[in-house]
């Protein structure tokens, strides 16, 4: 049994709802654009961003590339028809490669997977200034804690609607929703190499680092005792530390040093 206290499910969706509705009115634009993965934190905040402004007012964009599964590709596109939201369908290889034939480098999955993340980014916000839209990030608390994502890439963004949810809430809180199930029972991916799951990547289970990042962020346990609690090796939850330490930086604004004056 996860040690995440259970939200107040109707209460966290109006607390999103009104969320939404405020930024947008704040910034007098016409609604937002979101990127559609077709995995399930983008999902649910297509469903919310419906809910909160009415789907004439959410534009959808699913951007699929080589290593995109064909099933991620299939369900973002099934949201979109199914919220009723206008969306476009882009192809991102072709911009990826030539930035690779520009470029010439040694290429790396991890440097790869940051440029189309970038890409995406690159479109999305073109889309939001020629729309006056806001951008809407998909992030949950879970991955922005850990820095699992790309700096300016999937990681900017004007507004970040569930970015106070571990992944564990966004499953109930999809759930709730009635998020379709062939969404909610898939494994988490990113689709930025092939054959790339997010729990692989991260090294443990989502459920398993929520509860860390609970203990460490909420309660400010420190790691032996979480390891203690959850009797699991201390080395994992310094793992999970030493991210939250070292991608702090990706969720700030840049630093600088103070100058001096006479």
């Amino acid at each position: 049994m996860s040690a995440i206290p259970e939200l107040n499910l109707e209460k966290t969706k109006e607390d999103i709802l009104d969320f939404i509705q405020a930024k947008v009115s704040e910034s007098h634009t016409d609604g937002i654009v979101v990127g559609l993965s077709g995995g399930i934190d983008s999902t649910l905040v297509a469903y919310l961003a419906c809910e909160a402004l009415g789907k004439d007012k959410v534009f959808g964009i699913v951007m699929p590339s080589s290593t995109t599964p064909s099933e991620d590709n299939i369900h973002g596109i099934n949201v979109a028809q199914n919220l009723g939201i206008e969306y476009k369908e882009i192809a991102i290889d072709s911009i990826l490669n030539e930035y690779l034939s520009m470029t010439q480098l040694e290429e790396t999955d991890l440097a790869v997977g940051n440029l189309k993340a970038r890409i995406r980014m690159t479109i999305i916000y073109y889309y939001a200034n020629t729309h006056n839209l806001l951008v809407s990030g998909t992030g949950n608390r879970s991955e922005i804690l850990i820095g699992y994502f790309t700096k300016h890439g999937d990681g900017a963004c004007d507004i970040e609607p569930i970015g106070d949810l571990y992944k564990h809430d966004v499953f109930k809180l999809a759930e709730y929703l009635d998020v379709p199930r062939e969404i909610l029972d898939k494994p988490p991916r990113a689709g930025l190499w092939n054959n790339q799951t997010d729990e692989e990547e991260i090294g443990m289970s989502y459920d398993l680092l929520d509860q860390i990042l609970y203990f460490h962020s909420e309660k400010d346990m420190d790691k032996e005792e979480i390891a203690e609690r959850l009797d699991i090796p201390i080395d994992d939850v310094d793992m999970i530390i030493t991210k939250v330490i070292r991608s702090a930086h990706k969720s700030k604004v840049p630093e600088s040093p103070k100058k001096t004056i006479i």
